[in-house]
């Protein structure tokens, strides 16, 4: 190859290989609550951390084990208590986020099979910049949970 062509190519892999780290999504204890014989939804709990140097923009999240999955947070509108869709979440770089009861959650609905104490059950996070992480939740009993 010309000499001409390989140093244009040279620099462009060493720059490419010099951009920022970007962000990178870390789930922590993933947990969700069992539920009784039947019920039809269910939460997801755990501590999303973003140990890159960008924001990661969280847009949905998909188990197998559910045929319906969504971001949710529970607001206090006087003495109400309600639960409202997240579109999107967003985790600041160095920061973590707190998916807990009475706050920030998994809707986990309709499950497609009996999801038991002990059971470890997919879940993947979808981020907007087209990264996929995937991870599973302990199934634990409703009394043993840290509320």
């Amino acid at each position: 190859m010309h000499r001409s062509r390989v140093v244009p190519l040279l620099l462009m892999l060493f720059a490419s290989t010099c951009a920022h780290a970007g962000g990178k999504l870390g789930v922590f204890d993933a947990w969700i609550r069992a539920a009784p014989p039947g019920a039809t939804m269910m939460a997801g709990y755990a501590t999303l951390k973003n140990t890159g140097d960008e924001p990661l923009t969280l847009l949905t999240v998909q188990s197998d084990a559910f045929r319906l999955t969504s971001l949710h947070e529970t607001i206090v509108d006087g003495d109400v208590s309600k639960m409202r869709e997240i579109h999107r979440l967003v985790v600041e770089p160095g920061s973590e986020t707190r998916l807990a009861p009475g706050g920030k959650h998994l809707m986990l609905m309709q499950p497609r099979h009996p999801v038991e104490v002990g059971d470890k059950v997919q879940v993947m996070f979808l981020l907007a910049d087209g990264t996929r992480i995937e991870t599973y939740f302990e199934v634990v009993a409703p009394d043993s949970s840290d509320d």
